[in-house]
């Protein structure tokens, strides 16, 4: 049971011309492509309905705790 294998490995062997040698990964794709860097006019911040929206939802909760907070007092 003294065997050693030995194997060259794929990058003893030439690989094919103009191609990937074997055993080597080759690219998945570019790495460029035509949606690359940023968009046009990129809104930035919050837009109007949702600062509404959050203000109306922020006075709600508020009336609800004073009127809790009278009606509890009584």
């Amino acid at each position: 049971m003294d065997e050693q294998t030995q194997d060259p490995g794929p990058r003893g062997r030439p690989g094919p011309v103009g191609g990937v040698p074997p055993g080597e990964t080759p690219a998945g794709e570019g790495s460029t492509g035509a949606e690359t860097g940023p968009r046009d006019q990129q809104a930035r911040g919050w837009a109007k309905g949702p600062i509404i929206i959050l203000g109306i939802i922020v006075v709600l909760c508020a009336a609800f705790f004073i009127a809790y907070a009278v009606t509890v007092a009584i």
